[in-house]
């Protein structure tokens, strides 16, 4: 995975028309991630003979009363809420009827920009969300960090002369990256005695056994979508599939690049929530991309561990049940359908993760009339265009007109996002549990969504 520049963008909520304008025009990322899908028996049999991290049992984040118990929050002040009802009856009997019989493996909800329910089919009912679970990661890093921060890589000096080596989970940590680390590193030191050229540097890390969401199947984490999640790992932990020592990898490179460099190393871990004293020097810094390619590698291309980075560093903390909580609370204060949302990590790996459409309509609204709408909407994949959704629906009325997320598991397909139509803008989620052929019925129900004044009773009260 290369550095790329991404276009860091700051500007009040826009309208979506100016946003599809201007998002066209932003590069996409190069990074790629695999599908989610089970294990061939090839890969069965690797993993047969080695030994991981027990997989613990997957507890409540959230206890369910207490999600039960919270107040439905109002939205922000003058900012729409999704309705309750539907009032929309013709698009309503029109996506019934193109989900027919399988109503029982779909989830489809759409709203205008007023907030109006125009059509809803089980849009309480919680389903994996598989990777639409990632616009939750988004919106809540964007919130919280806002549209000019970046991850950081830092090299720091100690009272004792000791160097230590903290990051934030850039996704394009590399060699370069590294081999500037050693020759700050060589320049300044690294031990209040000793021998001459030996640099002693602590790197701050996570424990082995939270390198992987507890949800995650072990089959996933051998493929280089379901990586190891840690603070300073080279090329996102993966190079063909998974790199299932990161720190071992870590060593080994920073030993050879201190080699070349005609100096030596002495290594060491430490937890990476260890505090930096206040009175340590701060020799050298790395910056990511910016938060909008990170955005993008996250959405446009549906990169698994940038969303699980952007959650633990919005929510100030590296351990993912206390991200996940904090996360909760903020979706909480934003006024959206909380009922039947769990949320187990930051990209959908998770096969516990439930999101209902309802919600995640109520999600792209919200975000939508952000102050950071234009960076939100900017990072999402584009129908017939762009990311995870250039080949789909290509040279039909869709091209270029849906904004959106994919999400993909075995047995799981999502969509959700915004469609741009001749009487505004619209908000979808389309999950399905199981359906037969979603990709073309999803397509289907957004044609339907497209055709002109199919809710006209509402266009003058909505636009």
């Amino acid at each position: 995975m290369n550095k790329f520049s991404g276009h860091g963008l700051q500007a009040p909520a826009l309208s979506l028309t100016l946003v599809l304008a201007s998002a066209l025009q932003a590069p996409a990322t190069h990074a790629t991630a695999g599908p989610p899908v089970d294990p061939s028996p090839g890969i069965q049999a690797r993993i047969s003979g080695l030994q991981l991290p027990a997989i613990a049992p997957i507890k409540p984040l959230l206890p369910a009363e207490l999600l039960a118990n919270l107040p439905p929050a109002p939205p922000p002040v003058g900012l729409p809420q999704l309705q309750s009802q539907v009032s929309c009856p013709s698009l309503q009997q029109r996506v019934a009827s193109v989900i027919g019989g399988e109503a029982w493996a779909w989830s489809f909800t759409v709203a205008d920009s007023g907030g109006h329910l125009l059509a809803d089919i089980n849009g309480t009912q919680p389903r994996k969300p598989a990777s639409n679970q990632k616009l939750l990661s988004t919106a809540f890093a964007l919130d919280r960090l806002g549209p000019d921060h970046r991850l950081s890589t830092r090299l720091w000096r100690l009272p004792d002369g000791t160097l230590r080596l903290t990051g934030q989970g850039d996704p394009d940590l590399a060699l370069p990256q590294l081999q500037r680390i050693t020759k700050l590193a060589l320049s300044s030191g690294g031990s209040s005695g000793g021998d001459a050229g030996l640099v002693k540097l602590q790197l701050a890390e996570e424990p082995s056994q939270v390198w992987w969401p507890t949800g995650w199947s072990v089959g996933d984490r051998y493929q280089a979508y379901g990586a190891p999640i840690t603070r300073l790992a080279i090329t996102s932990n993966a190079i063909d599939d998974a790199v299932m020592n990161p720190n071992g990898r870590l060593q080994l490179l920073l030993q050879r690049s201190f080699r070349s460099q005609g100096g030596s190393v002495q290594l060491s871990f430490v937890p990476g929530s260890l505090p930096i004293p206040g009175d340590a020097v701060l020799l050298h810094e790395e910056p990511s991309t910016t938060m909008h390619g990170l955005l993008s590698l996250a959405n446009t291309e549906s990169h698994n561990f940038t969303a699980e980075v952007l959650l633990r560093q919005a929510a100030d903390s590296w351990d993912l049940a206390e991200a996940a909580r904090r996360q909760t609370v903020w979706l909480s204060q934003q006024g959206l359908p909380m009922a039947g949302v769990q949320v187990r990590d930051g990209s959908g790996l998770d096969r516990s993760n439930r999101l209902t459409s309802r919600f995640l309509t109520a999600l792209l609204l919200r975000m939508d009339h952000h102050p950071y709408a234009r960076e939100f909407v900017g990072s999402m994949a584009i129908v017939g265009q762009r990311g995870t959704l250039r080949n789909l629906y290509k040279g039909s009325s869709l091209d270029g007109q849906v904004f959106g997320k994919t999400g993909t598991l075995t047995g799981v397909r999502a969509i959700s996002g915004i469609l741009q139509t001749s009487d505004g803008p619209r908000y979808f989620s389309a999950i399905s549990n199981g359906a037969s052929a979603p990709n073309q019925t999803i397509g289907a129900l957004l044609r339907q969504v497209q055709t002109p004044r199919v809710c006209s009773s509402l266009s003058a009260a909505a636009f």
